[in-house]
């Protein structure tokens, strides 16, 4: 376990909540994650952006496996642009760069890597909910992580590019845990829930970060093995069922497709039978899956 470098300048005064809430530090950090076969590790008690600091810690050499940290994110970024709410204290925020191995070329398979290390983010999110707290997750093609159908958890691949090759992909994970860690309503584009709102009790922070990066860590060679792509179709939400599928950020236009949740194909890409009977799989990354009953 690499010692755990702790950035200066970004401590700000604690609100009473925050002081009722477990406390992250850079020590406890380091505790907490023992033993795992980490790179290196960051802890931010306030940044703008996980994924951001990792994307500039690959730039700067950062190893395989580098974390990073946050306590709070005041730029925290979600898929397609959006911004991921992490106050003080309520929330996990961390990223993880994924060095490429340097004699695989993946400029051609790049969308399809990034989409199975998405999945791998959800998946260990799932896992982790289950073993810590014996909580029902579902995976919410391709990105959430939901608790009775609502979302609790955002992962975001992205590719960091030298030329032509992808050297590192980060994959940053976002986690409500709290009640604080919830964005006003009126902000919310898919209802949300947290950890301890589920399970009616405070959770550990520390804890369920350390499983998650457990589980993170033991598929993540096997992301072309049989047993990942069943893993991620078991855990598929509202399989079975009709759902609505959109494309871009906006749903005011029609549904691109309708039909019945069949679950994944071979490459992940989700299977859906259409209302005139034919199957049709959905690969892009920017499309946006709703349940047609709630």
């Amino acid at each position: 376990m690499p010692q755990v470098e702790e950035e200066q300048g970004l401590l700000q005064e604690r609100t009473d909540l925050d002081e009722m809430a477990e406390a992250i530090d850079a020590q406890l950090l380091q505790q907490a994650l023992k033993g795992l076969p980490l790179g290196a590790l960051r802890f931010y008690a306030q940044t703008g952006s996980t994924n951001v600091d990792a994307a500039r810690w690959v730039d700067a050499g950062a190893p395989d496996l580098a974390l990073v940290v946050a306590d709070e994110q005041t730029a925290g970024r979600g898929r397609q642009g959006r911004s991921w709410y992490t106050p003080p204290g309520a929330a996990l925020a961390f990223s993880l760069a994924l060095r490429s191995d340097p004699h695989r070329r993946l400029s051609q398979e790049a969308p399809a890597h990034l989409a199975r290390l998405t999945a791998l983010g959800a998946v260990a999110v799932c896992q982790a909910l289950d073993q810590l707290y014996g909580l029902p997750a579902q995976i919410k093609w391709p990105n959430d992580v939901l608790l009775h159908r609502r979302k609790v958890c955002g992962v975001l691949a992205e590719a960091y590019w030298q030329g032509e090759q992808l050297i590192a992909a980060i994959l940053g994970i976002g986690i409500n845990v709290s009640p604080a860690s919830l964005p006003p309503n009126e902000t919310l584009i898919y209802p949300a829930t947290c950890v301890e709102a589920v399970l009616g009790r405070q959770v550990s922070r520390l804890d369920l970060l350390r499983s998650v990066l457990e589980n993170l860590l033991r598929w993540r060679s096997r992301l072309d093995d049989p047993a990942f792509l069943y893993t991620w179709d078991g855990l598929l939400a509202f399989k079975g069922e009709e759902v609505a599928v959109f494309s871009g950020t906006q749903m005011t236009e029609p549904p691109e497709e309708e039909g019945l949740l069949l679950g994944l194909d071979e490459r992940g890409c989700l299977r859906l039978q259409l209302r005139n009977g034919e199957e049709r799989a959905l690969c892009s990354g920017e499309l946006r899956l709703r349940p047609l009953v709630s």
